[in-house]
């Protein structure tokens, strides 16, 4: 079904695979088979088996491609299973370059499992880009980042690193899952391959647990299309059609967050029992002048520390309508503490160095009331005091 559009807006609706031509739905049908029936002999329909490919999960693949500009989409049964089949394009002897504060998945995957195929990598700052070339050896063979990065939020130059990438003939890696293809789109400004935790802000309802590769050519769409098939770590159809139901409602959701986000922002920074905030919205963040530049807005995350008088136990015991809880990115507010959380994998003294204290408290904006938000955030750090 052909359908015209020019903007994000609509593209998230009605882009990719969109409808059903046998039958007229509207939405992509749950191929939910196995198998394919073949016509005869050494024949198929372009459909042999679900794990190769399957019509359901190609809507939502094709429908991400196009979302982030790319050449081709891939759909996981998680964002972990996204990374590793973006990290198994490297062999024995090839070295990563990663951000300074990354999700501690990222780190463990790297750290305890490819490092056992002798793939190395370095903890670099990417915020400073002469430091990162000086540091790019001939084993460097990518450079992975996060802007905004989990979880204090740092902000790299995509097109900036993107040069240095090209002069030394690497491969940039862009985990895009903070700010999806709605507010920044990474293949635009020189990336090579982007990643999602689809489980976030893709879905958007926390029902679903998923990961999507988009590349930005020919040559790794088929390097990721055999991994893929060859490793087996595919989405689901029935996961796939709820992502594809999420993205149908991404724009209006990303506003909502990232309005309330701004609010809550400004009301943290405003607050005397807040000692340090990390949002890229606000005008003296860190990388204020570059995300402005590259990305929509300052995004719906946002990180904080309070000062040494208030008890983050306390504070996280003390809130009603926010969530103690993993992950990020759903309709819902949900706090967390990555240094015993989502960034426990990383070692202690690593997690120092790079600002990952253990007072530092992760919020995922939701879209909820931002008046009821802040309500409980007051409250909740008020009984914090001791």
């Amino acid at each position: 079904m052909s359908v015209s559009y020019k903007r994000i807006e609509s593209a998230v609706i009605h882009g990719g695979i969109y409808g059903d031509s046998v039958t007229g739905a509207v939405n992509v049908p749950i191929y939910q088979t196995a198998t394919y029936q073949q016509p005869e002999l050494g024949k198929n329909t372009g459909w042999e088996y679900s794990r190769t490919g399957n019509p359901t999960r190609a809507a939502l693949e094709s429908l991400i491609a196009e979302l982030e500009n790319g050449a081709a989409g891939f759909a996981f049964a998680s964002g972990m299973a996204a990374i590793t089949a973006a990290l198994s394009l490297f062999g024995s002897g090839d070295k990563i370059i990663i951000s300074s504060n990354v999700y501690g998945g990222t780190f463990r995957v790297l750290d305890k499992i490819f490092r056992n195929f002798k793939i190395g990598y370095s903890i670099e700052d990417t915020t400073d880009t002469a430091l990162l070339e000086k540091n790019i050896t001939s084993d460097v063979k990518a450079i992975l980042i996060e802007t905004p990065a989990n979880p204090l939020l740092t902000v790299t130059d995509i097109s900036a690193i993107s040069a240095i990438a090209k002069k030394h003939g690497i491969l940039l890696i862009v985990d895009n899952t903070f700010m999806t293809p709605y507010l920044q789109r990474p293949i635009e400004l020189g990336a090579d391959i982007v990643i999602h935790s689809a489980t976030k802000y893709i879905g958007g309802h926390s029902d679903v647990v998923a990961g999507l590769v988009v590349v930005n050519n020919k040559e790794l769409a088929e390097k990721i299309a055999f991994i893929q098939n060859a490793a087996g770590g595919v989405l689901a159809p029935f996961d796939s059609f709820l992502l594809i139901r999420g993205l149908k409602t991404l724009a209006v959701r990303m506003d909502r967050h990232t309005e309330n986000a701004a609010d809550i922002a400004v009301f943290l920074q405003n607050n005397n029992a807040v000692k340090k905030i990390y949002y890229p919205g606000l005008p003296d963040a860190q990388g204020y002048e570059i995300n402005k530049k590259q990305a929509g807005n300052g995004g719906a995350m946002i990180s904080f520390e309070l000062k040494e008088n208030y008890n983050i136990r306390k504070f996280f015991g003390s809130l009603k309508l926010i969530a103690l809880a993993e992950s990020l990115g759903g309709v819902e507010s949900l706090v967390c503490h990555p240094a015993s959380m989502t960034h426990a994998s990383i070692p202690y003294e690593t997690r120092q160095k790079i600002g990952i204290t253990d007072g530092l408290i992760r919020l995922s904006v939701g879209i909820e009331n931002v008046s009821d938000l802040i309500a409980d955030l007051e409250n909740a750090i008020a009984e914090s005091e001791e």
